[in-house]
């Protein structure tokens, strides 16, 4: 008996030692387009990267055209036995961030299924000097078939994504577990700045702990209720609309604003939730007394303004996640951006209210 049990150990090591990847591996490479790719708020434009047409949407800023063409919050969805997985990139712009992990600007968030769960499992950016090279997120995994979810860059364009597994292993599309097509337009803290990974925003963990799919139309400094951004979302494809839309325009501009562009989406949308949320506190307030007034300002018209819309237009909602401030108590990168964990925060503050909103729309 404990011969066998000898013989079995040494059986498994082996098994496990042939399943590394060997040192000179050859990469086999398949567009990410050509796979499965989700969270796009519009799921057909010219570059499937793009999440808008900026041809046929007209309005946007230099800096709003480039953001959405940003592919923030996309992901692609594959199986594949193979032991290692890369990726290869055709950049067309990316940027160079502060406050903001090159690994989520310019970089790839790998996760694998594990028992149900997803599960990180590795994530690289490539170097500015070597931008087109093959740089391997994971390496010396078994060789079973999994289930994997790999985020694009947050910040950068991109003109081609490869998607590199060894020679002779599979690699196929795989088909998307998540529910709903739930559109999500905001600021730089829907965008995911400050991020160390590019999954780490909160919408990309709400994703992964409900299981419904957030589309994510998050554009740093330029969330400020435009018309031209309503008209993108009054012809998106959703379910449902979630709005951070209080943290980038003044509170002159909110009331200016926020009924007509209410209006503009209830047109389109007769039937699903608008949902707007109360912007997060700012660190940055707890000595900077200008800054301080000026965002209570905001969040008192916010306020206002909201409790009202509730009470005139029928599907409208509003979640003040200022049960989350004393949370997210230095957990900031800047005194304006949450890190990782403060967006874990964020997403938690909200998940109840919100699911108990969809639930009532049978969003579930």
């Amino acid at each position: 008996m404990k011969r066998f049990i000898t013989i079995l150990a040494l059986a498994i090591m082996v098994t496990g030692v042939s399943a590394q990847t060997p040192k000179n591996v050859k990469y086999v490479f398949t567009e990410a387009s050509d796979l499965n790719l989700i969270g796009k708020i519009h799921e057909n434009t010219p570059n499937p990267y793009h999440r808008v047409d900026t041809v046929k949407y007209k309005g946007f800023t230099k800096s709003e055209n480039r953001q959405v063409r940003c592919p923030v919050g996309l992901a692609v969805l594959f199986k594949t036995n193979s032991t290692t997985i890369s990726v290869k990139t055709d950049y067309i712009l990316s940027a160079d961030m502060l406050t903001t992990m090159p690994l989520s600007y310019r970089g790839y968030d790998l996760y694998i299924k594990d028992n149900g769960k997803w599960r990180w499992a590795g994530a690289k950016a490539s170097s500015p000097k070597k931008p087109d090279e093959n740089i391997v997120i994971i390496r010396d995994m078994d060789d079973s078939e999994k289930e994997c979810m790999l985020y694009l860059p947050i910040y950068s364009e991109l003109k081609s994504v490869k998607i590199g597994v060894q020679e002779g292993a599979a690699l196929e599309s795989l088909e998307s577990p998540f529910r709903h097509r739930i559109g999500i337009f905001g600021s730089s803290f829907t965008h995911g700045i400050s991020t160390s990974r590019a999954g780490m925003s909160y919408p990309m963990q709400l994703m992964r702990w409900t299981g419904l799919q957030f589309l994510s139309l998050g554009c740093s400094g330029n969330c400020k209720m435009q018309p031209y951004f309503a008209d993108v979302l009054c012809d998106a494809k959703v379910d449902a609309l979630v709005f951070d839309a209080f943290s980038n325009p003044d509170a002159k501009m909110i009331k200016e604003r926020l009924f007509p562009f209410i209006e503009k989406l209830q047109t389109a949308h007769p039937d699903i939730p608008l949902i707007f949320q109360q912007t997060i506190s700012r660190e940055r307030c707890n000595f900077d007394l200008a800054t301080r007034a000026k965002e209570q300002a905001k969040k008192d018209i916010a306020s206002k303004l909201m409790k009202e819309a509730c009470e005139k237009y029928d599907n409208v909602y509003f979640i003040d996640c200022t049960d989350a401030a004393d949370a997210l108590e230095e957990t900031s990168v800047d005194g304006t951006h949450p890190g990782d964990y403060g967006y874990t925060l964020w997403a938690k503050s909200i998940e109840k209210p919100l699911l108990k909103i969809l639930k009532k729309h049978g969003i579930r």
